[in-house]
Order: C-alpha cells, then sequence, then structure tokens
C-alpha cells in the first residue's frame, strides 16, 4: 500500500507539472494564444489535451479515494480481528499472536507472565444482569490497560481472563503492575456506584508453577 501511495503522488505531481506547463505556454505565450484563437484544428488539439488532463485528474482523485477507504477498511478489520469486541483490547488471537513470537526469537531471559481472572463476573452477571457484567468487565480491562503503560503486553485470554506478558519481568516491574492495579481496583470498588471487582492473579516467571493470589 505505501509504493501504491507514493506511485499516486508522483504521478500527480506529473501531471500538475504538466498542466502548469502547458496553461503557461497558452496564457504567457502571444503566438501560442494567437494560433489557438485562429486556427481551429489547434482549438479541437488544445480542448482534447485539457480534457485528458482533467480527467486524468479525476481519475487519480478517484484512486486517493478508493485507496483511503481500503486503508480504513484495512484498519478496520485489523481492529476486528485483534480485538475483543466487548473490551476493546487486545483478543485471545493478538495474545496468541505475542506468544508465538517467542517459538520463533526464543523466550528473553528475564521473562514473565500473570494470569488474571474475575472470580465474581458470574455472581454480577446473576444478581445484576449481563449489562452490568459486560460493563465491569470493560472497567477491569480498562484498569488492565493503563496498569501495563511501560511495563507489558497484556490481552483478554478469553472469556473473563487475562494475560500480562513481560519481556523484562523483573521483581520491580510486576510489583509495580500489581501495585498500580490494586491502587485502581480500591478506587474502583469505594465508588458505590460500581459493582464490587473481585479478582485472582497468579505469576509464572518461565517455567515456575504459578502461586494463585486471591483480590477482594
Amino acid at each position: 500500500m505505501k509504493k501504491f501511495d507514493l506511485f499516486k503522488t508522483a504521478q500527480l505531481i506529473v501531471t500538475m507539472i504538466l498542466s502548469v506547463i502547458c496553461m503557461s505556454q497558452v496564457l504567457l505565450n502571444p503566438a501560442v494564444s494567437q494560433k489557438i484563437a485562429t486556427d481551429s484544428d489547434m482549438r479541437l488539439l488544445c480542448i482534447m489535451l485539457w480534457l485528458v488532463l482533467g480527467i486524468s485528474f479525476l481519475f487519480i482523485f478517484v484512486d486517493f479515494t478508493l485507496y483511503a477507504r481500503q486503508k480504513k477498511d484495512f484498519a478496520d478489520l485489523i481492529t476486528t480481528v485483534t480485538s475483543d469486541p466487548l473490551s476493546r483490547m487486545a483478543n485471545r488471537f493478538s495474545v496468541d499472536s505475542n506468544i508465538e513470537q517467542y517459538d520463533k526469537n526464543g523466550i528473553p531471559e528475564h521473562f514473565s507472565c500473570m494470569m488474571f481472572c474475575l472470580t465474581n463476573i458470574q455472581k454480577i452477571n446473576f444478581q445484576y444482569g449481563r449489562d452490568d457484567g459486560n460493563r465491569v468487565i470493560q472497567d477491569f480491562s480498562m484498569i488492565m490497560s493503563l496498569a501495563s503503560r511501560n511495563l507489558c503486553f497484556v490481552g483478554k485470554n478469553g472469556g473473563n481472563r487475562y494475560l500480562a506478558l513481560f519481556d523484562e519481568g523483573s521483581d520491580e516491574k510486576i510489583r509495580l503492575f500489581e501495585s498500580r492495579i490494586d491502587a485502581k481496583i480500591r478506587e474502583y470498588n469505594a465508588d458505590p456506584d460500581n459493582r464490587i471487582i473481585k479478582y485472582a492473579y497468579g505469576t509464572h516467571p518461565r517455567v515456575k508453577v504459578p502461586q494463585l493470589i486471591s483480590i477482594s
């Protein structure tokens, strides 16, 4: 697509330069202007030339319009494929794609991952309805996304489960991530208009068995 964009831009520039040259010859050269005014064949030739240039501009404009629409449709398709429709965060496909890179490039020396699970989402759905449950999922997803900035990749691993991947999973980064989430959840749960979020998570430094920690 980038090559096509460059090609069409170059085509537009060349067409504009030729148009300016032709118009300058007509407007700035009295002999040419006189010839066009008195010679019907020359006038017809100029009209045909201007029609060709005008049609070229039209086709280039249509190409740019279709190209812009195609880019938008492609971006929308990528968003649809890689994003969870409810939370708008990375979905299972994106999570799997990120994991696959470790098969190709190897697992970093300080790689770590964390699994998260909303533990009371079924209770919220049952007591308050699925709309409230969906809102809790959206809010928790936003909290996860905000807490992960400059630290790790986070994605929704299906249902009420989330995965965080650390290429450089130092203890400091993991503790910072945990503290960010804890602070935001406490702030969220303190609002009486929100449903209480309860979640659990476990850390997985390389091949160690994760320890499950419940947070209420």
